[in-house]
């Protein structure tokens, strides 16, 4: 495909990932199946070893997927009915889904619209008695500023859960995401910067004892089969997944080096248009799971660009309080104006590792045509 200019560009090439290390993919999975090991063995043990130290975190225990992550955190500050979470009005439904799964409330807090992360200034409006812990998402890529969310958190006794599902190797002030709150909680499904060839996910956390508590919880809660000291869940990364991540972890630096060199192509080239393009705070190192831009025109450009075969994603149309599965709060669109109107005009463009000079090229080209007519 990438030999062929005119061809069609999809908005993520998964299949190139696995071309390019077959043969490291395959030896991991030959591995795993000659071991006859397949949960809880050495394959896990040692992604989570390395992913420990890619994060700079002192402990990281995998888990089946991203929301079970969330939810484990939440379960194991003891966080449920009568408790209130706040987290982003703009973030991907998993995030609220946690807390109600914890059997607590979500409380949103509106971003900050250049970064469409959460926005420390607006978070102690939102704390009542009943508040308990903040989930700050890294949304697309961008760090959340975590300096004055933990500082607030400090102030009224709450725990910090951050949602760093689309965050792999991001950085905020020379440090990586992995251990800036109490608990860290990461997704790997197929399409993240890290992923793996289904669901699974991890925590990370420099607390050893909330350790511990996350590894009895994901094994129906025991410490040793069949004796159950808490009622725990199966939420365990397959080994299979951890033998591929650890192929990819070895990859994913000069990956998320060449999702940065797609983004500031197209952060110069589209500049002089109509857009509202990403931002990349001096605290915060981007590493653009995403690369969304904003357009009033979303539906006409969006259809510009399918029409020559360009492939765009809408991350995400509707915001989490404007879902029917939350039509209980009673929020109307209005009530979180920001994160309405964000979600009336992102589009994602193809910015995955793989998408080739000349296909950016077409992408940038054709966006131009559509405000040229």
């Amino acid at each position: 495909m990438a030999n062929n200019p005119m061809a069609n560009i999809p908005f993520l090439d998964l299949g190139a990932q696995v071309k390019e290390l077959r043969a490291e993919i395959d030896e991991s999975i030959a591995r795993v199946l000659s071991s006859g090991w397949y949960l809880l063995g050495p394959e896990l043990e040692a992604f989570e070893s390395e992913w420990a130290v890619y994060t700079q975190s002192k402990h990281a225990i995998g888990v089946a997927n991203g929301l079970e992550a969330l939810h484990l955190c939440l379960r194991a500050f003891g966080i449920g009915v009568g408790d209130e979470v706040i987290v982003p009005s703009n973030t991907y439904i998993a995030t609220w889904l946690a807390v109600s799964h914890a059997g607590a409330t979500p409380v949103p807090v509106e971003p900050d619209e250049a970064t469409y992360n959460l926005d420390p200034s607006r978070i102690e409006a939102a704390i009542t008695p009943r508040t308990k812990a903040i989930m700050p998402v890294h949304l697309y890529g961008h760090p959340v500023d975590m300096d004055p969310v933990l500082e607030i958190a400090r102030k009224y006794g709450l725990r910090v859960i951050e949602d760093a599902a689309q965050a792999h190797g991001a950085i905020y002030k020379d440090r990586k995401i992995g251990s800036h709150g109490d608990a860290v909680a990461w997704s790997f499904y197929p399409t993240k910067n890290l992923g793996a060839l289904g669901d699974a996910g991890a925590i990370t956390t420099n607390d050893e004892k909330l350790a511990q508590q996350f590894r009895v919880l994901r094994n129906y809660g025991s410490k040793v089969r069949y004796v159950c000291d808490v009622k725990g869940y199966n939420s365990r990364l397959e080994e299979i997944h951890a033998a591929v991540l650890r192929v990819k972890l070895r990859h994913l630096d000069d990956w998320n080096g060449r999702r940065y060199a797609i983004a500031k192509r197209y952060l110069e080239a589209l500049s002089s248009m109509p857009l509202t393009l990403p931002v990349e705070r001096a605290w915060g190192h981007h590493v653009y799971h995403l690369f969304v831009i904003r357009s009033p025109q979303r539906a006409e450009l969006q259809k510009f660009l399918a029409d020559q075969g360009v492939g765009t994603i809408i991350h995400y149309p509707i915001p989490p309080h404007e879902q029917t599965a939350y039509s209980e709060l009673q929020l109307s669109p209005s009530s979180q104006p920001i994160a309405h109107r964000i979600h009336q005009e992102v589009l994602t463009l193809p910015a995955g590792p793989h998408l080739s000079t000349e296909q950016c090229q077409r992408v940038i080209e054709t966006i131009g045509a559509f405000y040229s007519r």
